[in-house]
């Protein structure tokens, strides 16, 4: 175990799950809840490492899929471990290329020893186990590595679902007898499945518990379903996972969602959304998603957001911004990128702030309000796209 790992609550809401924490880890120090800007291959796309300081990110997530096939993971090694290679002195969390086993079903086949890919990148034969995924992942230097599993899409049947969560179940026991006989002090965390029923999120959480890792997420959300089943999913789950251990909500998504994975008990956050979004022109802002290219921005003055502090809104008008995206400036990624991110990392600071002074409660109304009233203003891209759920 990682003696430099430690989680400590240090205030909870009381009309929810919602609770403000700290994580100690070897590369510092990472207030919750929080969000994890995704660097897939070694960078977060059009956002340098000092960008991400001065925006307050604390961790960021990486792939390992993607970091083993290019540059791959003894290369990274050799040159002093991710946090050297990529320049980024906080914490790395990665992903154990378990979405991959979903995502990349056609270049897969998969059985109980692993999955055998044929590379998106040259089409070559490589071999995933859990073993392979933690030994790639330690080689990698990480802070936290993430078990190797398998999620079912959406919709599946229930059979699907319980044969998949008891092969990431047994996947889950062989990554945890990998880490324990490895070297390092990196931390190991297990990931519940069990599809949209219920009981079986709840059995997967409880089977991931009973492993005792340091930390604990939930994975196979976000799949297209409605957001009334997903928070099903989610709460069953919570049940039972370990109240003084951190949870982290795995690849979650717009904010409506984070706020109210947040008030369920999440603790860890990690999207490819800001950014991804924000290179096709999609601005988030605290009424509701802004899609620069419309032509009402043609000639408007004003930033992307009067209330956000990040460099974009500080310096730059819709007008301009959408000038950029018209004429495929690259820099046009680079400032939707780094608003966005801000607003992410802002979103979580000010709840996490209000978990401190104990004004949640209001935090959470406010965010719906302020959507409410953009919606009234007319906001490009369904600035409710879902419907509230408490």
């Amino acid at each position: 175990m990682n003696r430099s790992f430690k989680f400590h609550v240090e205030a909870r809401d009381s009309g929810s799950l919602a609770r403000a924490g700290l994580l100690t880890t070897a590369h510092g120090l990472i207030p919750t809840p929080v969000f994890m800007p995704v660097g897939t291959r070694g960078t977060v796309k059009a956002v340098a490492p000092d960008d991400l300081e001065r925006l307050g990110a604390r961790i960021i997530l990486g792939n390992t899929y993607h970091l083993m096939l290019r540059p791959g993971a003894d290369l990274v090694a050799r040159l002093g471990g991710l946090h050297k290679f990529m320049a980024w002195p906080g914490p790395i969390l990665t992903d154990s290329g378990g979405y991959q086993v979903f995502s990349l079903s056609k270049l897969r086949k998969m059985n109980e020893e692993g999955v055998d890919f044929r590379s998106s990148y040259d089409g070559l034969k490589v071999f995933l186990s859990p073993e392979r995924s933690i030994e790639i992942q330690s080689a990698l230097g990480v802070d936290i590595m993430m078990c190797l599993d398998e999620c079912t899409g959406y919709p599946a049947s229930r059979a699907e679902a319980e044969k998949s969560m008891e092969l990431t179940h047994r996947w889950a026991r062989r990554c945890r007898e990998s880490w324990r006989a490895g070297e390092g002090d990196r931390v190991l965390f297990g990931i519940s499945q069990g599809g949209f029923y219920p009981d079986l999120r709840k059995r997967s959480a409880e089977a991931i518990a009973e492993l005792d890792f340091p930390g604990q997420a939930v994975g196979g959300l976000a799949l297209g379903e409605p957001m009334e089943e997903r928070l099903s999913a989610l709460e069953a789950a919570r049940e039972a996972i370990d109240p003084e251990k951190p949870m982290y909500l795995m690849g979650l998504g717009f904010p409506e969602d984070i706020i109210e994975g947040l008030r369920r008990g999440a603790d860890m956050f990690d999207c490819v959304i800001p950014t991804r979004n924000g290179r096709n022109g999609q601005f988030f802002t605290r009424r509701g998603r802004l899609a620069i290219r419309n032509a009402r921005y043609r000639e408007d003055p004003r930033p992307v957001d009067g209330e956000c502090g990040c460099y974009t809104c500080r310096s730059f008008s819709r007008a301009y911004l959408r000038h950029l995206f018209q004429n495929g400036e690259p820099l046009a990624m680079r400032l939707a990128s780094l608003h966005n991110l801000r607003y992410y990392l802002d979103l979580l600071g000010g709840a996490r702030e209000a978990l401190l002074k104990g004004t949640f409660s209001g935090y959470y109304t406010e965010f719906y309000e302020n959507l409410r009233r953009g919606r009234e203003e007319g906001r490009d891209q369904g600035t409710l796209n879902r419907r509230r759920v408490t």
